[in-house]
Formats: structure tokens, sequence, C-alpha cells
């Protein structure tokens, strides 16, 4: 996400750290080559300019040019304002004091509504609640269905009034069973068309009058750029919005439409949807965004990722084989099982201070961590534990039995002594990465 601004950012600032000092008129140059930047990614032009006399006027205010790295400061500045850009603060769900609490849905098609819906079960199926997907759009073909397929893959319960032609007696059905199943969270896939019209924001607003949802959800297409504003500003002015999800963000290199819509509707994001995978919605953070697009990385959210595909138990394991000097090739094929489970491997670079300007010139080959398992798997319990056992002929065992060749297997065998010193050191980062606020990263 956001490749584009981002290669484009960290050329401008890599070009200004070389300078050992600023003048103004350096700093102006600078941000007509940000705003430049914010144009091509598809940022609204009044938001992009608007930006860039926030960034002058602190830049001005700090006399940047008198400090001692000038060219930080500036970086810091952008990022500020990138984080305010974006909402400033994450905000959290709100709830109902008494349960159920409803969420509504709106967005038209194609902007990934449906498949939200199921996402948002799945995220507060695993923090403890749980909801019920309400159908409740009825004209689109085969809606319903793609709901309750979402819902089986979520593990929630689907409501579905089949042949009903009134969306909003079926909401209110629905209302009444998680009532009486003891849901605590409804989630309503409320009706969409191809383009806005005034039928569809009418059946909506009386949809939110008869159910009373804690929050309206407007779902939009990252994809779709300033279209994604204009459908925003709509649904927020006609039916009521309280906070936005931003779909395939995984596959937008531009992300305007994520810088302007908060500016234009002063609605927040919630989540952003990576990918299509059910468990692939992530709250959304403004300030680890910003450290993204900057290419600082995102370290809190791949420890988070890291802390929901590892328990407890298995850290406290892990750490104890690391400190004995015990870890084996069982215990890396775990390992390599775990960074599988966290998500696409182009998408965790991004997390990763550096990295994520790779993504172009890395080739990120999933397949391999396969064939890594695979010539694991033919290893007798012996060499798992002890590699030093596997002598050539061996190595040609193992090389057979996995499909690979011999040097594929030795480079394992290099590669997995190499990631016993990187597991100690990554193991130090988490320790150290513990003391940082779980708001996100804090500036000097």
């Amino acid at each position: 996400m956001f490749e584009n601004l981002q290669a484009r950012l960290g050329e401008i600032f890599r070009r200004l750290s070389g300078r050992g000092y600023l003048q103004p008129e350096d700093v102006d140059a600078v941000l007509r080559e940000v705003r430049m930047a914010l144009l091509e990614a598809d940022v609204h032009f009044a938001v992009a300019r608007d930006f860039v006399a926030r960034v002058r006027e602190a830049a001005a205010g700090q006399e940047i040019w008198k400090s001692l790295s000038p060219a930080q400061q500036v970086i810091k500045i952008v990022h500020d304002e990138l984080t305010r850009l974006l909402g400033g603060t994450h905000r959290e769900l709100r709830f109902a004091p008494r349960p159920p609490t409803v969420f509504m849905l709106v967005g038209l098609h194609g902007t990934g509504k449906t498949t939200s819906a199921a996402k948002l079960a799945y995220h507060l199926k695993r923090r403890g609640r749980h909801p019920l997907l309400v159908a409740t759009d009825l004209r689109r073909p085969a809606a319903v269905a793609q709901l309750e397929v979402g819902g089986k893959q979520a593990g929630v319960p689907t409501f579905t009034q089949p042949g009903a032609t009134d969306p909003v007696a079926v909401a209110r059905a629905a209302l009444e069973e998680a009532a009486r199943a003891g849901h605590d969270v409804v989630i309503i896939d409320s009706a969409g068309r191809l383009h806005l019209d005034e039928e569809l924001m009418a059946e909506l607003a009386q949809m939110r009058a008869a159910v009373l949802p804690s929050e309206v959800l407007l779902t939009l297409d990252a994809m779709t750029g300033q279209d994604a504003v204009t459908m925003a500003e709509q649904f927020t002015a006609k039916v009521g919005v309280d906070g936005l999800i931003l779909t395939k963000l995984d596959g937008d290199a531009r992300g305007g439409a994520a810088l302007s819509v908060v500016a234009t509707t002063q609605r927040p994001i919630l989540f952003a949807g990576v990918g299509e995978r059910v468990d692939a919605l992530e709250p959304f953070y403004p300030d680890r965004m910003a450290a993204r697009i900057l290419g600082m990385g995102d370290v809190l959210t791949l420890i988070e990722k890291a802390q929901e595909t590892m328990t407890a138990e298995a850290a406290e394991t892990l750490e104890r084989k690391l400190r004995r000097g015990e870890w084996t090739l069982s215990d890396f094929v775990e390992q390599l099982r775990q960074v599988r489970n966290m998500g696409p491997l182009d998408q965790l670079m991004d997390l990763i201070p550096g990295l994520g300007r790779l993504r172009g010139t890395a080739q990120i080959d999933e397949r391999q961590l396969v064939r890594v398992e695979a010539m694991i798997n033919s290893m007798t319990p012996e060499e798992r534990r002890n590699p030093a056992v596997i002598n050539a002929s061996r190595r040609r065992r193992i090389a057979t039995g996995a499909g690979v060749t011999v040097q594929d297997v030795n480079r394992l065998l290099k590669q997995f002594d190499e990631a016993k010193q990187l597991v100690k050191q990554v193991e130090g980062m988490g320790k150290r990465a513990q003391r940082f606020p779980k708001g996100g990263l804090k500036w000097p």
C-alpha cells in the first residue's frame, strides 16, 4: 500500500538527509516536491495544499534550519502532519451499554461491504464477542449466500429470511433473534447498489432509524481514489456515517483515498482491509500508517501479529530453548509456519523498518517456505535435534526425499545456524519494544 508515495517521499528525504544544513528556500523546494508526490498519489488538491501549508508553518515555527539535524526535523514534522491527516489517534468501536450492540455496514457494490462484515465478525469473535451476521442486501443476486459463506469462514452464524423483500423487517427480526440466542453484537450487511441513488439512501436512513446502530460503518474501496471521497461525502450527508472501513489497501499503490477521506468527511478510519482472508482486517492506527508511508515500518503491528499466532506458553518455551541453546530444526519449521500464519510475506516487509522500500526489487517467494518445510520433514528426529550429524550421504537422502538439490539442503543448514543468532536478536528487540505504549512509536 502507498508504494508510489512511499518511494517518492523516500527519495525526497534521502536527498534532504545528505545536507548538513538547510535554508528556508530549501524547505520550500522540498515541500513543493512533497505536494507533487501527494497529488500523484491521488490526494485531493485542497488536502495536499493544506497539508503542505501546515508543514511549512510548523517548520518555520521550529526554525529547523538552525537545528543540528534539520532533515530529521523535517521528517518528524511530516510524520506528525501525516498522522493528523489520517485522523490523529486510533478510535475503537463504540459498544452499546446494553447488548446487543448493532453495527450497520453500508456501501456500494464492489467496495467489499459483505466481505468486511464477515471479517469484522471474525475480528470481534477473536476478542471474546458473540456476533450475529445479518443479511439484508436482498436485491443483489447471491449477496445472502456470499455472507453465509463468509460467516462459515469466520465461524459466526448468519441470520437470513429466505424470500423476504423488506430489509428493515429482516433487521428487526434479527435483533429479536440476537436477544433470544444471547448474541452481544449484531452486524448488518445492508443493501447496496452499483451507483448512488436516492432510493438506496432512503432505505438506509429508514433502517438506521429502525435498528439504532451504535456505529454506521461505510466501506470504501481504496483503489477508487477520489471517487471514494465523493461516495463518503454523500453517505455521510444523507445517511449518517460514524466510521470508515478502507478496503483493498493491499492492492492500492497510491493510497490517496486514505489521505483524503478523513479530512473531507471528518470521520475516522477504524479498520483497513489488507487481503482476502477472513483475518485480513487490521485496526487502523494513524501514527503507524504514517510511519509505514515514510518507510519507517510498523514494529508494533508486527509484534501484535506475532502475539496472535503464538501463545504465551509457546513463547516461554521458545525463550527457554534459546536460552539453553536447545533450539532445533523442528522448532525452526514451527516458526516458519507461524510466520506464514501472520500473513503474506510482502505485507510483513512493510512492517519492518527499512524493508518496505525493497518490495519492488526483492523477490518474495513463499514457495521457498514450503520447500524448507519439506526438507525438514525429510529428516529423521535425530537430524532435526542435532544437524551436526547430517553428513554428505544424509544430505543427498534429504534432498531426494524433499525433491530439492543438495545445494538447497546445504543452504538450509547454513540459514538455520544464522537464524539461531537472529532469533536471539529479535527476542531482545521484542522485549525493548514492549516499553513503547500501545498507541504508537514516540519520537525523541
